[in-house]
């Protein structure tokens, strides 16, 4: 595996499995992204200004946990999968897992989680058949 590393982020690149990943932050305050390689190339860029921002826009956000004093700690697992697309990454659960219809929910109605709809979705009908 390829990383790179800044200021609250880090990027991984897994030439195995062609993906690329990321995360911002680390510990209590945490999530994880899958990228693509334009994001990859251009986070440690000379003229890359917001390595963070460009990574939090342009990525699919997979996981999430928060610990920030402003209520309760919670976590988010907006891909199940994400310990299989980012097995480098140390996650740490704070509070209570949001359940799937409360993480569906969200992904429909915040714009900044569209790059999950579809996943959610097909995952959404998986579930529903096997009831």
């Amino acid at each position: 595996m390829e990383f790179k590393t800044g200021n609250g982020w880090r990027c991984c690149y897994d030439p195995e499995t062609g993906l690329y990943t990321a995360e911002i932050g680390g510990g209590i305050n945490h999530d994880l992204y899958e990228i693509n390689k334009e994001i990859y190339d251009l986070v440690d860029a000379p003229d890359t200004e917001w390595p963070v921002g460009l990574i939090h826009r342009g990525g699919r956000h997979l996981y999430m946990t928060v610990n920030d004093r402003c209520g309760p700690p919670y976590t988010v697992i907006l891909d199940t999968d994400y310990k299989k697309l980012c097995p480098w990454a140390k996650t740490v659960t704070t509070g209570e897992v949001w359940d799937e219809d409360m993480t569906d929910a969200a992904v429909e109605v915040f714009a900044s989680e569209a790059n999950n709809r579809e996943q959610r979705r097909a995952k959404k009908a998986e579930r529903e058949k096997k009831q």
